[in-house]
Parts: C-alpha cells; sequence; structure tokens
C-alpha cells in the first residue's frame, strides 16, 4: 500500500514529504494508521547519520488497521501507542527487561527488519525503516507485534504517542530504577520533555526537594508548574554551588538527561553518601570520565534505556495517570500538522517548544 512518509533523502539535510510504498505486515506484524508522532530528540541525533535514504520517527500513536496472522495482542480497531521493539526470545527478554534486550541495536537501529529486509520501499529503492520498531514519521507503519501496546479507545490518542519513549523514558527512570523513597531529594539535569516526566514522576514518589536544573530560564519556569520544587539556572554559573546549597549534604538521587560530560560530572559530585545517578540522556558527548573520589561512598551511575520498561505494563499506567490528572504532560505539548515536520524540527532544536507532536 502507499504511506505518505517524511523521508529523509540525506542525513543532516531536511525532511522531504513524499509518497513511499510499504508491504503488507507480515505473520508477526501490524499495520497501524497513525493519528500523530511525537518528534524526540533521539530523531534528530540520528538524523544527522543514520544511513539513507531513512524514515524515522518513534513516538507513534494509532488505529490498527491490519494484523499478521500470528499476531493476537491486538485486532483491526484496536487504539495503539507504539515504543521501541525487542528479540523476544533472549533471557532479558524472557525476564521482562526488553529495554536491555542483547540484540537492541539490531533491531531497533539497523533500519532494517531482524533478517535484512525492509518493509518500505521508495522509487523502487529499499529505505532503511523499523527504527526503534517503527518509524513513524509516517500516515502508516508496518511494526512488530512486541512494538505496539493496546490502549483504552477512551484516552487521547493524539497525546499518546510520546508516552512510548520520551515520557516513558523520563518518568521510568525515576519510578522504575531509582524508585526514590518519600522525602528523598533528587536534581533533574535537563528541563525539556524527558527531564519533565522525571519531574512529575519524583512528585509523585513524595520527594522532597526536586531540583530542575537547565540553562533555559523559560524551561525552568516551566519545570515548577510540574513539581519542581527548586530551579538551578546553569548560566548563572556555580551549579554546583547552587546545588550544594540546596541539600548540603548531597542529593539522594540524580539524572541526567542532556548526555553532556561536564553535565553528568557535576550530576554525580552533587550526590551525597549511597546517591544514586541515572543516566538517559543521548547527547553530544562521546564518553564519561569521573574523578574517581566522587564515586566513593557508595554512590552509583546505572545506565537506564527506555525507563527500563515493559512498554504493554508501564504505558497503560502513565496514560492512566494522565487520564486522571496526575501526570499532566500535555501542558508542555505543540501541534504541528504532519506537513509542517521540519518546522516542529526547528522548534524542537530551539527549544521553543517543550515537546513537538505531528497530526495526521
Amino acid at each position: 500500500m502507499r504511506a505518505t512518509a517524511a523521508l529523509l533523502e540525506q542525513a543532516g539535510q531536511p525532511f522531504v514529504l513524499t509518497e513511499v510504498d510499504l508491504e503488507d505486515p507480515r505473520p508477526d506484524e501490524v499495520l497501524v494508521r497513525v493519528a500523530a508522532v511525537g518528534v524526540c530528540g533521539t530523531d534528530l541525533e540520528f538524523a544527522g547519520f543514520f544511513p539513507t535514504p531513512a524514515l524515522l520517527g518513534h513516538e507513534g500513536a494509532g488505529v490498527v488497521e491490519r494484523v499478521g496472522a500470528h499476531v493476537t495482542s491486538v485486532r483491526p480497531g484496536d487504539h495503539v501507542a507504539m515504543s521501541f521493539t525487542s528479540c523476544g526470545t533472549c533471557s532479558l527478554c524472557r525476564t521482562g527487561s526488553p529495554a536491555y534486550c542483547r540484540g537492541f541495536d539490531a533491531v531497533n537501529f539497523s533500519g532494517r527488519r531482524p533478517d535484512g529486509s525492509t518493509a518500505v520501499t521508495h522509487g523502487g529503492r529499499e529505505v532503511n525503516a523499523h527504527f526503534l520498531g517503527q518509524s513513524s514519521f509516517a500516515s502508516h507503519v508496518v511494526a512488530p507485534e512486541r512494538a505496539v501496546v493496546r490502549i483504552d479507545p477512551s484516552w487521547d490518542l493524539l497525546r499518546a504517542g510520546p508516552f512510548g519513549c520520551g515520557f516513558q523514558t523520563g518518568a521510568g527512570g525515576v519510578l522504575n530504577v531509582l524508585q526514590p523513597r518519600p522525602g528523598a531529594s533528587i536534581a533533574v539535569f535537563g528541563a525539556g520533555a524527558v527531564g519533565v516526566a522525571a519531574i512529575i514522576a519524583a512528585s509523585l514518589s513524595g520527594c522532597k526537594v526536586i531540583a530542575a536544573v537547565d540553562v533555559n530560564p523559560a524551561k525552568l519556569e516551566a519545570a515548577r508548574g510540574f513539581g519542581a520544587t527548586h530551579c538551578v539556572d546553569s548560566l548563572a554559573g556555580g551549579t554546583a554551588e547552587q546545588l550544594a546549597a540546596l541539600v548540603p549534604e548531597g542529593f539522594d538521587f540524580v539524572i541526567d538527561t542532556t548526555g553532556r560530560e561536564d553535565v553528568l560530572r557535576t550530576a554525580v559530585e552533587a550526590l551525597g553518601p549511597l546517591g544514586r545517578a541515572g543516566v538517559i540522556g543521548v547527547g553530544p558527548s562521546e564518553s564519561m570520565s569521573f574523578d574517581w573520589r566522587s564515586i566513593l561512598n557508595g554512590r552509583t551511575v546505572t545506565g537506564i534505556v527506555a525507563g527500563a520498561s515493559l512498554p504493554q505494563l508501564f504505558l497503560p499506567r502513565l496514560l492512566e495517570l494522565n487520564a486522571e490528572g496526575r501526570f499532566p504532560v500535555e501542558k508542555m505539548i505543540t501541534y504541528f500538522p504532519f506537513e509542517e515536520i521540519n518546522e516542529a524540527v526547528a522548534a524542537v532544536r530551539s527549544g521553543s517548544v517543550g515537546k513537538a507532536v505531528l497530526t495526521f
């Protein structure tokens, strides 16, 4: 079938709206008509080097139109959010940790199915797709069953997409991994969509001190509305001193969403004894380094992928919290027509929007 897609013809160039051809879903796949898709920093990161022609996008939500013969968890007409995929057969997948699937990179970032094929072609050329199980910068998606999560049809489908990556990642980092006790202190470095989700989750967990750290005053001000008890403007300098003034004995937890070596070093050094740092940012730094003394006294640094989530369980939980008004991320969403994808990308890069979501 034909689908409208935002194709990346050359790495680092703007997206081009065009028609692509999709194969019929295989026995373990589903065809989803996309209603909305979030624009994530990971999309923008990979747009700079992913092999082209490419179809990105990984925060899609929509309606199932067709299912393969072996699919049992969804059926045509179901509303779904989409998330990462996993092999389903390794020891980590089988024990409930698909975010750490031993074949994660191969099934999510190769641009191909596990057998090397692609469901997407353009003008007779094969397109590198299947990005994080979906490649949802398109009107329709062929996705593996493991990448789709059936959701309540009463929930807002247009806001559901970002829950599959950004919101799941930030909230899961707190709720699934760090699991702070009531009264704990936490600092969240980066007050974008992922950081805000972490801040809301920290508030839900009963943290007493929730410090948002950013260089953007507008984001810091917005963070207060999502539960941050304190804001630290890194542009003002003395970030470490500002944090020490808030919690002189050191923070119980920190989360870095920036992927910057200097930021993570500051975050780790802000911890108190037995403090835990969660690293969930994909950013510009290829390596991280610390003074060895900064991780003494029981401090730990933990890498977190996709909020360490089992999406089929965690996404409905978050969406239910959203429906109850307890996870109000819709306040940071700005909607763009799908045709304005490049304008949405520019807004995300400039930081002028909290979360950009494309609608069809």
